[in-house]
This record gives structure tokens, sequence and C-alpha cells, in this order.
């Protein structure tokens, strides 16, 4: 079965090609005269040159041009199109089967001449030839159809330059496990920051990635990250004391307690006994203490709880005085 390419067979679309090309090659060479016909009648002047006067009704360059195209039948746009183009490209710099869109983008390169009879290698039609996209590229253009990577990232830039069609894009794309795995570590970094820059945001951002213990072991590591938590921590509790002692019926009498500096050291005994203890009672989960261990261990339980009756008493009735045997368990004897 013969190829097809679209509706016909490949060797009836090499014949339509041929024939298309001596069409375009006509078509260049007609837009070439018509240009040399514009710049014969409107001389292509120098920038900041004045037009010689040759009468009193002497026309302006555009309107003669427009009557010009007026009277061929002709876009006015495109005969000042081929008429620029003509002017940069003398007949003799010309490159026969270049179409002229190609000339017209090259005229500002400033090897045009050199470059034209130069055309790159393209990898569709594996010969060297010129195409709009190939001479934009030599131009550094944006091209219409983007190949290379750069060539698209430039592409999705100029489609997003307004901010929520960029929004809109960059979430879509991130979506893609792919896509993020390729964003280097310092990009995602940044990338993270600017998204959280609300700072509801980035609070729930943290919260969430605090949750995960390996991140939270990491974070505390950095001097900085670990001194602003404890700051936070030290805040927190200030504003929840400033909340206790506005809402809270007991707030006067904490007050009056804290009047007393050994009403706060008694309660920072007794916080960092119950702290010591939960850390290293479990420690001794299916370990055999001896007798002496055990005696040794009897005693200062024994001395702890009558320190902490001493304390209660003390509270309930502000009799602080110990007799002798009290005074001696206290002291270890």
């Amino acid at each position: 079965m013969p190829t097809l390419i679209g509706k016909v067979t490949e060797e009836r679309y090499d014949e339509l090609v041929a024939e298309s090309r001596l069409l375009v090659e006509t078509e260049r060479d007609t837009h070439f005269k018509l240009g040399d016909n514009a710049l014969e009648i409107e001389p292509l002047q120098a920038k900041g040159g004045a037009r010689s006067a040759m009468g009193e009704d002497v026309q302006s360059v555009q309107e003669t041009l427009r009557r010009f195209a007026d009277d061929v039948g002709v876009n006015v746009a495109s005969i000042l199109s081929y008429r620029n183009t003509a002017a940069h490209w003398p007949p003799e710099q010309r490159v026969k089967g270049v179409s002229l869109d190609v000339h017209r983008i090259l005229i500002g390169h400033p090897d045009r001449f050199e470059v034209i009879r130069n055309p790159p290698f393209n990898p569709r039609y594996g010969t060297k030839r010129w195409t709009q996209d190939a001479a934009k590229r030599a131009r550094g253009w944006n091209v219409q159809h983007p190949v290379s990577v750069q060539e698209k990232v430039t592409a999705i830039h100029g489609l997003a330059v307004d901010d929520q069609v960029a929004a809109q894009v960059a979430a879509d794309l991130l979506q893609r496990p792919a896509v993020t795995d390729e964003v280097p570590p310092q990009v995602r970094i940044e990338t993270i920051g600017g998204l959280a820059h609300d700072e509801g945001v980035a609070a729930e951002a943290a919260t969430r990635l605090l949750h995960r213990p390996d991140v939270a072991f990491k974070a505390m590591g950095d001097d900085r990250a670990r001194n602003s938590v404890n700051h936070a921590q030290v805040e927190r509790g200030r504003q929840a004391r400033e909340e206790f002692e506005r809402t809270s019926e007991f707030a006067p009498v904490i007050r009056h307690f804290e009047r007393s500096a050994e009403f706060l050291d008694l309660i920072t005994a007794c916080h960092k006994f119950v702290t010591t203890a939960n850390r290293v009672v479990p420690g001794l989960r299916g370990r055999a203490v001896s007798e002496d261990e055990q005696s040794l261990l009897r005693e200062n339980v024994a001395r702890v709880r009558a320190a902490c009756e001493w304390i209660e008493h003390a509270a309930e009735t502000g009799d602080v005085d110990v007799d002798e045997a009290l005074a001696r368990l206290l002291r270890g004897e």
C-alpha cells in the first residue's frame, strides 16, 4: 500500500511541493520587484535626511506609496515591507530559493550577506535550508515553533507575561512529580520562601513540615531556627500568661503567690523532679535492681515523700518549722 501524506500519495505530494516551490519563487521575485519599483518611486532616505523639494505639491513618502499601493491593488503595509527589504538586499545579494520573509528577518544581521549563503541544517528535512524560524534563531528572536528546551521555556515565559496566567501555569506544573524532581534544591527553597511570603501561609507550611520528625530534627540543627523556636515558645508562654491573668478567676491568687520568690522556686523544683523522673524511670524497665540499690532508693524516696508533705503543710498553714527527725531525714542522716 502506497504511503499517504494527507490524502495524496508520497509521489504526488513531491510533485505538488515542486510545483509550489516554483510558485513561491515566482511570488518572491514579484515581491522583490514590487519593492524595487516602490524604491525607485521613493528611495529610502538616510535617518535625519531631508527630502528634496521638486514642487509645491510634493506629497509625503507615505502618501505617495499609498497611492502606488492602491493603483497596483496591494496593501500599503506590504508595499512598505517589500520596499524596505529590497533596499537592504541589492539584487546581486539576493539568494535564489530563499523567501523574501527570510531576507526580511535577516536585515538586521551584521553579516547577513554571508550568513544567508550558509543555511543551517534542518533535521526535519535532512538538509541545509532556510526557514523563518531558522532565520529568527540567527537573529536571536523567539521562534514560532520552539524545538530546544530554552526555546520552549522562552515561549512559555512569553505566554505567561500576565501574573495570573503565570501563577496557574506554575501551580499546574508543580503538581507533576517529574517536574519538581528536576528543580534544583536551592530553587525549591527560594520558591517555597516566595510562596510563603504571607505569614499565615508560612505558619501553616512550617507547622505541617515540623510534623515530620526527620524535618524537625534537621531544622533544629540550625542555630537560628532553634533560637527562633525557643523564642517563639517563650513568647507564646508570655501571651498565654497574659491571657490567663486577663480572663481567669484564679489570676489574683496566682499573682499573690508570684510575689514570693520561694513559691516560684518550689514550683520549679517540683517541675524538675517530675520531669527527671518521667525521663529516668522508664529506663528501669527490665533491669534487675540489687538489694543495695533498692535500699538506697527507698531512703531517697522517703526523703522526697517527707519533703512533699512538708511543702503541703507549709502551704496550708504557713508553718515551715521542722522537728529534729524530719530535719535529719531531709539531710540524709
